[in-house]
C-alpha cells in the first residue's frame, strides 16, 4: 500500500490535548477546574467516528484494551486482531490506529481496528485517484469481465484495463502483486475501479527505447509470439514487433505456421533487417541453423539409396523428407515398375518411412528427384530375357479397348495385342467382336520395350501370312470364283477365299457402260473374275469380270471417243486405289 499521513491532524491534536488534560487531572485541582469539567472537555475533543492513535495496555482472550486518552480505556473485540489460525498478532505496548465506535450497554468504549483501516484505505484511494498516485494490490481471482484485486478492500480491474493489448489468459495474473491506477471510486456503493493500461504503456515505451537502441542486423533476440498468420509469425520483442516470415521459419516445408507455434511462447530469432524510422524488424529462425542445401550433393550422391519420410501426397507424386529442410519428389511414374496407380495415397500414407534412390540433385533450385521403383530390380529386364521375340505365351484377357486387347502374362504385367495384330484376313472394327474379359488366349511375343515398359503381342502372327503365297496360288490371268461382299461407288468387293477380298473396279465390271454396280449384281451373288494383279504388301487384289465376257465390237469411226473413255477409265481406277487405301487405313 502507498503510505500517507494520518487523515485528520486536527483530531490528533485534540487527542494530544486530551492526553495532556488527563495527565493534569491526576494533579490537585488548580485554576478552579474540577474533575467533572475535565471529563466533559475530553468528550468534546474526541467524537464518535474519529480515528485515534492508541496504545495496547492489556490483551485478553475476548478483547484487547487500548488507551486512547479518554477517561476510561476502550476495547477492541479480539476477533478483529486474530489471524486465520486464531493467533493474536498484537502485544501490550503496541500502538495502533483505532476507530472511536460507540459505548456498549455497560458504558465501555468500543473501538475498531477494522473500521479504522477501512476508513484510512478510502482516504488512500481518494488521494490516489485525485493525485494520480499508484496504489498497490494483490490479484485475488478471475471474475466476470476482469480481475478481483485486494487493495485493503476488494476492487475491480476490468479486462480492458489490464494491458494496452487484449489479454486472453487472465489466470496468469492471479496471485501477483502489482501497482494500479484508481480510475474511479464510490464509497457509498463500496466500489473501486482500477487500471494498469497507462502503467503498461509507460513500461513498454521504456522497453521500446531500450530495444531500438540495441537492435542490430545479425543480433539474436528473444521475444514472445504475439500473433500467428498464414504468412508468418509476429513476435513482441518488448515494445516493438518483429515479423518472422513463413519463408524464414525453416529450410524445409512449412504449410501453416500455426501448426508449429503457439501464442505466448518465447522464441529466439535472428534480426535480418531493421528500419528504425518505420520501426520494422524482419526476423529469421532458419538462419540460426546450418543451410542443409550446402554440400547437398555430397550427402546425397546420384544413385545412392536413402531413407526418408512421406510428408505430402499429390496427384503427381509424393514428397519425401530426407532431413530437416530437405525434401525430394518421387514422381508417380517412379513409384512402381508394373503397378499403375491413380494417386499415391492409394499405396502410401503421410508419415510412412520409405527407401528411395536419388536420381538428380539441384542445389540452386533446391530440388531432389527420387525414385521408389528403382530400389527394386527392373522386372521388364527379366521379362525380356524370359520371353524372346517369337515366344508363344498364354494369358487371360484383362481389358478390351477400341485399339486392342490387354492380356495378363505375368503378375501386374500385361501385354497388348494391337487391333492390327489380331487377324490377317478379317477386318476388325472392335476387338470385343472376337474377345471377352477373362478369356484365355494364346499370342506370340512381338517385342519387349524395357525403356518404355511395353509388352507387344500378336495373334495373327501365330499363323502364316496367307498373302505371302497368294500370288503362287492365283496366277495373273487365272480365273477365280467368289461371292460379292460389298458395293462401293468405285466397284465391287469380292471374297475369293475366307478373309481374302479382291476389288472389281467399276470399269472392269462389264464391257457395257455401268453407272452403279448394283444394276447387275446383289450382295451374296457368286461371280467369276480374272486376276489382273496381286500386291501382298498392301494386301490388294485387282479383278476383272468384263474380261470373261465376249470380245467387244470392232472399233468404229468414233475411236477418238472410245480412247477418251479408256483414259477416263484408267483415271477412275487410280482414284479407286486411293479410296481403297483410305478405306484400309480407316479414313
Amino acid at each position: 500500500m502507498v503510505n500517507h499521513n494520518n487523515m485528520n491532524l486536527t483530531k490528533e491534536k485534540e487527542i494530544d490535548a486530551h492526553s495532556s488534560t488527563k495527565t493534569q487531572s491526576s494533579q490537585p485541582k488548580e485554576d478552579g477546574m474540577d474533575f467533572k469539567a475535565l471529563f466533559e472537555q475530553s468528550l468534546n475533543q474526541l467524537q464518535y467516528g474519529d480515528i485515534a492513535r492508541g496504545k495496547v495496555v492489556q490483551v485478553k482472550d475476548d478483547r484487547v484494551m487500548v488507551d486512547v486518552g479518554w477517561k476510561t480505556e476502550g476495547y477492541i473485540p479480539a476477533t478483529e486482531l486474530k489471524d486465520a489460525q486464531g493467533n493474536m498478532n498484537i502485544s501490550v505496548g503496541d500502538e495502533i490506529d483505532v476507530f472511536i465506535d460507540k459505548r456498549d450497554s455497560e458504558g465501555s468504549l468500543v473501538l475498531s481496528k477494522d473500521k479504522a483501516s477501512k476508513l484510512k484505505i478510502w482516504e488512500d484511494i481518494k488521494n490516489a485517484c485525485e493525485n494520480n498516485i499508484l496504489i498497490e494490490g494483490v490479484v485475488v481471482e478471475k471474475v466476470k469481465g476482469g480481475l478481483s484485486v485486494d487493495i485493503g478492500i476488494t476492487a475491480f480491474l476490468p479486462g480492458s484495463q489490464i494491458d494496452v493489448r487484449p489479454v486472453k489468459d487472465l489466470d496468469k495474473f492471479v496471485g501477483q502483486t502489482m501497482d494500479f491506477n484508481v480510475l474511479k471510486y464510490d464509497r457509498k456503493r463500496n466500489n473501486v475501479v482500477l487500471s494498469r493500461r497507462s502503467i503498461v504503456a509507460l513500461e513498454r515505451e521504456a522497453e521500446k527505447k531500450d530495444i531500438l537502441k540495441s537492435i542490430q542486423e545479425g543480433n539474436v533476440v528473444e521475444g514472445v509470439i504475439k500473433n500467428i498468420t498464414d504468412y508468418g509469425v509476429f513476435i513482441d520483442l518488448g515494445g516493438i514487433d518483429g515479423l518472422l516470415h513463413v519463408t524464414d521459419i525453416s529450410w524445409g516445408r512449412i504449410a501453416k505456421p500455426s501448426e508449429n507455434f503457439r501464442k505466448g511462447e518465447k522464441i529466439h530469432t535472428k534480426v535480418l533487417s531493421f528500419d528504425a524510422e518505420k520501426e520494422r524488424v524482419s526476423l529469421g529462425l532458419k538462419q540460426l541453423m546450418d543451410n542443409p542445401w550446402e554440400k547437398i550433393t555430397e550427402r546425397y550422391p546420384v544413385g545412392s539409396i536413402v531413407e526418408g519420410k512421406a510428408v505430402n501426397l499429390t496427384d503427381y507424386g509424393v514428397f519425401v523428407e530426407l532431413e530437416s529442410g530437405v525434401e525430394g519428389l518421387v514422381h508417380i511414374s517412379e513409384m512402381y515398375w508394373t503397378r499403375e496407380i491413380k494417386h499415391p495415397s492409394k499405396v502410401l500414407s503421410i508419415g510412412e518411412t520409405i527407401k528411395v534412390m536419388v536420381l538428380e540433385v539441384n542445389p540452386e533450385t533446391k530440388r531432389v528427384s527420387l525414385s521408389l521403383k528403382q530400389t527394386t530390380p527392373n522386372p521388364w529386364e527379366k521379362l525380356k530375357e524370359k520371353y524372346p521375340v517369337g515366344t508363344i505365351v498364354k494369358g487371360v484377357v484383362r481389358n478390351i479397348t477400341n485399339f486392342g486387347v490387354f492380356v495378363g502374362i505375368e503378375e501386374k504385367i500385361d501385354g497388348l495385342i494391337h487391333v492390327s495384330d489380331i487377324s490377317w484376313k478379317h477386318r476388325v472394327t472392335h476387338p470385343s467382336e472376337f474377345f471377352k474379359k477373362g478369356q484365355e488366349i494364346e499370342a506370340v511375343v512381338l517385342n519387349v520395350d524395357v525403356e518404355n515398359e511395353k509388352f507387344s503381342l500378336g495373334i495373327k502372327q501365330i499363323e502364316k501370312n496367307p498373302w505371302d503365297d497368294l500370288s503362287q496360288r492365283y496366277a495373273l490371268g487365272s480365273t477365280v470364283t467368289g461371292k460379292i461382299t460389298n458395293f462401293t461407288d468405285f466397284g465391287i468387293f469380292m471374297e475369293i477365299e475366307e478373309g481374302i477380298e479382291g476389288l472389281v473396279h467399276i470399269s472392269e465390271i462389264s464391257q457395257k457402260r455401268v453407272k452403279t454396280s448394283s444394276e447387275l449384281y446383289s450382295i451374296g451373288d457368286t461371280v467369276s473374275a480374272v486376276v489382273k494383279s496381286i500386291d501382298p504388301k498392301s494386301k490388294k487384289i485387282r479383278l476383272s469380270i468384263k474380261e470373261l465376257e465376249a470380245p467387244a465390237p470392232a472399233p468404229t469411226s468414233n475411236q477418238y471417243i472410245n480412247n477418251t473413255e479408256n483414259i477416263g477409265s484408267n483415271l477412275s481406277q487410280a482414284l479407286a486405289d486411293v479410296k481403297i487405301n483410305n478405306s484400309q487405313k480407316g479414313e
